[in-house]
């Protein structure tokens, strides 16, 4: 009688354990589907995927974007070098005029702190604001299918001189050229892929003053079930005289309120040479799209 007895506890339990695995299966998948349709299956407005952003190199608007949405980034890093310190910022607005047209207008700034001393001055990079950056993209391929989208884009940057110059020097020294396409893939519900790629032309108006580079920027992140923060990493890469130049930068986000998030990234470099690691800041305010 008491072997049938623990037979049957045994057989209940394993049971009990069977249908709560189950039942929480499920309501991670409903959860998973109410939250991506409350992004793309919205009634009168034009199809759209859910995407991770990558955190470092981010997009001009989301891929798909829609008409009204529009977004505020400010940005802080520290990047430890063996020389000296560097320290970067920005403040960037997103917006979308029309469907799947994003804009972008950006700021950003570096600052440099020697920690070798004065007399090494000469040879510490000029704190600065690097530029002002213009961008726009537009997705001409969003299929909700396939869970793909797929955006092209261009971004240009006249840069500017150092604040000490100003006086002394022209204001702007050059152009910064970078046109690029963006893959995107969600894979099921939860995995999320992304390729940033296409080269970089800065040329100085001085003729003399120019450089060449190749930009691979791949992106994995996982979005926790039913919310918009997540864990991943973005993997830089910079082809440059033939050499390859590789920063791992591991990622999370977090959903402060319904329009506040906050984006935290480390920078690891592959090839150590001058550079060592670094921590970046971003702060995304989304207010509610306008009609």
């Amino acid at each position: 009688m008491s072997l049938q007895y623990s037979l049957r506890i045994i057989l209940f339990s394993t049971f009990a354990i069977c249908s709560t695995s189950v039942f929480s299966q499920i309501t991670k998948q409903e959860r998973d589907s109410i939250y991506i349709a409350e992004t793309e299956e919205q009634k009168n407005l034009p199809a759209k995927v859910l995407h991770a952003e990558p955190l470092y190199i981010d997009l001009i608007r989301d891929l798909g974007a829609r008409k009204g949405e529009r977004e505020w980034n400010v940005g802080f890093g520290i990047k430890d070098n063996n020389d000296f310190e560097e320290y970067e910022s920005l403040i960037e607005y997103e917006w979308a005029p029309i469907d799947r047209l994003g804009l972008e207008v950006e700021l950003p700034f570096l600052f440099f702190y020697d920690r070798r001393g004065a007399s090494n001055g000469d040879a510490l990079p000029q704190s600065r604001l690097e530029g002002l950056q213009f961008a726009a993209q537009y997705s001409f391929l969003v299929s909700p299918k396939h869970n793909l989208s797929m955006a092209g884009g261009y971004l240009h940057s006249f840069t500017m001189n150092a604040f000490n110059r100003y006086d002394s020097s022209r204001l702007f020294t050059g152009n910064l050229m970078s046109p690029f396409l963006v893959v995107a893939k969600r894979l099921g519900s939860n995995f999320h892929s992304l390729v940033y790629t296409g080269p970089v032309w800065e040329r100085g108006f001085s003729g003399f003053e120019n450089e060449f580079f190749f930009q691979i920027n791949t992106s994995f992140h996982y979005m926790i079930t039913g919310t918009r923060n997540f864990i991943g990493l973005e993997v830089n890469k910079i082809a440059v005289e033939g050499k390859l130049k590789t920063t791992l930068r591991p990622q999370m986000r977090l959903g402060i309120t319904d329009h506040l998030m906050i984006g935290i990234v480390t920078g690891i470099p592959i090839d150590v040479n001058n550079d060592r690691f670094s921590t970046f800041f971003r702060l995304i305010y989304e207010p509610k799209a306008k009609p």
